[in-house]
């Protein structure tokens, strides 16, 4: 049985050294553990890198950027579509690719 994601809490002052939209993103997430890191070796500099990787590529950074601020829905509805669009284009564009047309 699926639980109810929690409501976001934001305050008006985060906790030192956390800014208010990123308090907000770590609350909103708690329940399971977005991204897991072994440290190898004492390597730190290197867990970094692939935490970083690994943020970029599940779109984590986009997101917090994203919610950053608050968006209208008029203005979400616009970007998904726009989303949307490209996706398409993108899908046309790889299956013509495959396919030897370009």
């Amino acid at each position: 049985m699926k639980r109810r994601p929690e409501k976001v809490r934001v305050w008006r002052r985060a906790p030192e050294g956390k800014s208010r939209w990123a308090v907000a993103f770590l609350f909103q997430k708690k329940e399971a553990a977005l991204v897991q890191i072994v440290v190898r070796d004492n390597n730190v500099d290197q867990a970094l890198k692939a935490l970083k990787k690994k943020m970029q590529r599940e779109g984590t950074f986009r997101e917090m950027k994203r919610r950053k601020f608050y968006e209208k829905p008029s203005e979400k509805r616009a970007r998904q579509k726009a989303e949307a669009i490209r996706r398409a284009r993108k899908l046309i564009r790889k299956r013509l690719q495959r396919e030897g047309a370009v």
